[in-house]
């Protein structure tokens, strides 16, 4: 029974997750065939509900999955997911007709009131017998991080209110909470759930080891957000901090890898799953090193007058390196089977679109022209993103 629950719910988020694609393909249509639509109501929809219904819903699915205690009060836990699903549903509902307004907010205030419930359940009922596992603590520091990026949003409202939507510090707000999301909490439950998937066979890091990682990750975690400050040209000193955060993060997930990578034999992974593996860790290689150069005020400078090479970045972290590090974990503990065929839709148009868009903003720093077509060959790579989603549900839509 508590296997079926998980396969639902897993089914729930990906649903989400076709839905954003969904809505993707309708903006980068837009262009081509003028539609109504508010097009920045719709860009609220579409990141509100790829962030908050696909990978939000998963990773707390697959805590709960591995994580919690036996007959732990599933019925609270069921409680929480349904509120959950009521403020994203809100949030699907009034954010393409109305942006960031009276209702929208209501059901965005909801959901970040469910995170926290859902974070007081978790730290009351995480099985005790993985009390000391290193999975577990990458998962409360996860967690952790989930609640400190929610000070964003928070703060929006009364930046808004005083200030006003043009100071620094409401795009501030924005890039703290985005930050700590996939840089904190997404990235943290991924290695967490990763190394859980190990522990549970008897192959754990080695005490000192894990902790030596551990804490130049979460220096690197905090270190990193000035990397989103930098566009507002601050004190060197921040340069510098941003720098060392990204050596930091960087040298971490190094450190990861080598604690690890002989020991993921003893996973007995598929070719799939192995493919999986090896996608996200490419992704994460070049993450950190586009971070790397964005510490430096040159580069920093042209992320900055090229919106595009930011949107390309942000892209490949969420549609990629999280969102593949996501099709290994609910594949491999069996809560949502990847198909070949879907993962290959999926992911020709995820890398077709990162080029394009990285092109655009590399074309206009060096004054290149946009090619005819490339429009309508973005729309497309999209539509390839939403069929390999669509063939992912197929395959498990009688699943029980």
């Amino acid at each position: 029974m508590k296997d079926s629950i998980h396969q639902r719910h897993i089914r729930v988020a990906v649903s989400y997750f076709a839905m954003a694609a969904l809505l993707g393909v309708l903006l980068r249509s837009y262009p081509i065939f003028s539609f109504g639509f508010n097009y920045r109501y719709m860009v609220h929809a579409h990141s509100h509900i790829a962030l908050l219904g696909w990978v939000y819903v998963a990773l707390t699915t697959i805590i709960h999955y591995c994580f919690m205690e036996k007959g732990a009060s599933d019925k609270k836990y069921t409680r929480i997911f349904w509120f959950t699903q009521v403020s994203l549903v809100g949030m699907l509902l009034t954010f393409p007709f109305q942006g960031y307004a009276l209702f929208s907010i209501f059901f965005s205030t909801l959901f970040l009131i469910m995170s926290y419930v859902f974070f007081h359940y978790f730290s009351k009922n995480s099985d005790p017998k993985l009390r000391y596992g290193n999975g577990l603590r990458c998962i409360k520091a996860a967690l952790w991080y989930m609640v400190i990026s929610s000070l964003g949003p928070w703060a929006l409202g009364i930046i808004m209110g005083t200030l006003g939507a043009q100071s620094i510090w409401y795009r501030m707000a924005i890039y703290f909470y985005l930050h700590f999301q996939y840089n904190g909490w997404m990235t943290l439950a991924l290695i967490g759930l990763f190394l859980f998937a190990m522990e549970r066979l008897g192959t754990a890091i080695p005490q000192k080891s894990f902790m030596r990682f551990f804490w130049i990750l979460n220096v690197g975690v905090v270190l990193t957000f000035f990397l989103s400050t930098l566009w507002a040209e601050p004190s060197p000193l921040l340069y510098v901090l941003a720098g060392i955060g990204a050596i930091a993060q960087g040298y971490s997930l190094f450190l990861l890898w080598t604690m690890t990578k002989n020991r993921i034999k003893t996973l007995s992974l598929s070719k799939l799953q192995v493919l999986l593996l090896k996608t996200t860790v490419l992704l994460v290689f070049i993450k950190i090193t586009l971070q790397l150069l964005t510490a430096l005020p040159y580069f920093a400078r042209i992320a900055t007058i090229y919106p595009d090479l930011t949107i390309g970045y942000l892209h490949m972290t969420f549609l990629g390196m999280i969102s593949i590090g996501l099709f290994f974990l609910v594949d491999y503990f069996r809560l949502f089977p990847i198909s070949k065929r879907g993962f290959r839709w999926y992911f020709w148009g995820f890398l077709i679109t990162e080029i394009l868009i990285f092109y655009k903003g590399f074309a206009a720093w060096v004054q290149w022209p946009i090619f005819s077509g490339y429009v309508e060959i973005l729309a497309l790579a999209s539509l390839s993103i939403l069929c390999g989603l669509l063939l992912l549900m197929a395959l498990n839509r009688n699943r029980t």
